[in-house]
């Protein structure tokens, strides 16, 4: 799909959102053609800043009323935004193919619009409080996890919803309510809608986790659990939050 390589290959991060929401109007205007693309980018491209770091090099986040925790933990969760318009789009650029329905294409450009309008939100906060994306160090795991499984629908679907997806489900609910603690009401709510649309996120890479098992008639649990030893670096960590995860439709059993 020539836009899918098009925003892969955009480094700006405002011009990615961008066209984005063009391809939105195009899809729906039948304009977008499907198909799998050629030349896909083995990483998309990114601007000069924020300096990428490994995960266990990054300091912790703690939200203070003082700005600057609150800053660093946003300007987080706006690299974690921006990847995941980027992780849709290779999505949909790397692993499309003739026998999947127009639905896989629907769901995972939903999806993508869905982080260009997070990643959008977080900006517009991160510039009321005086910072920009950019301003802080980011880590590149969720990158690492996509060519990890770059050529393994199965894994992609495993590790980027199942695994990392899902354990934002786990984590923000608290995020929140320590904002919502030292006032920063605005911050809380755009988190709330992060939150509940990641939910329907978890649940799109669920179902077409169990249609791409179901078409190689593969066990989805063992599946899954084979997938996590050998594309996931580390083990799951409890508190889950299996209100969440069941609204998602993960069974409890994959993962307790």
């Amino acid at each position: 799909m020539k836009s899918a390589i098009e925003i892969l290959s955009t480094e700006n991060p405002g011009e990615k959102t961008r066209l984005t929401f063009l391809a939105e109007i195009n899809w729906k205007n039948e304009c977008l053609s499907l198909g799998r693309a050629d030349n896909i980018p083995a990483r998309p491209k990114r601007p000069i800043k924020p300096t990428l770091s490994s995960a266990k090099n990054m300091p912790r986040r703690r939200i203070s009323k003082s700005p600057s925790g609150r800053t660093a933990l946003l300007h987080a969760i706006a690299h974690i935004e921006l990847n995941a318009i980027d992780l849709a789009w290779d999505l949909i650029a790397r692993f499309s193919n003739p026998m999947l329905p127009k639905k896989f294409y629907s769901d995972w450009l939903e999806v993508a619009v869905d982080e260009a309008r997070h990643f959008t939100l977080i900006s517009e906060r991160l510039s009321e409080l005086n910072t920009a994306y950019g301003d802080f160090v980011a880590h590149d795991g969720l990158w690492e996890a996509a060519i990890a499984t770059k050529d393994n629908l199965i894994g992609r679907l495993a590790i980027i919803p199942l695994v990392m997806e899902a354990r934002g489900l786990d984590v923000t609910p608290d995020m929140i309510s320590k904002l919502r603690a030292v006032n920063d009401y605005r911050s809380a709510d755009i988190l709330d809608i992060i939150y509940n649309d990641e939910i329907e996120h978890v649940k799109i890479g669920y179902s077409w986790f169990m249609f791409a098992c179901a078409s190689r008639g593969l066990e989805p649990k063992n599946t899954w659990q084979d997938c996590l030893k050998k594309f996931y670096r580390g083990n799951l960590k409890p508190p889950f939050n299996i209100k969440a995860r069941n609204r998602a439709d993960i069974p409890q059993s994959w993962y307790i």
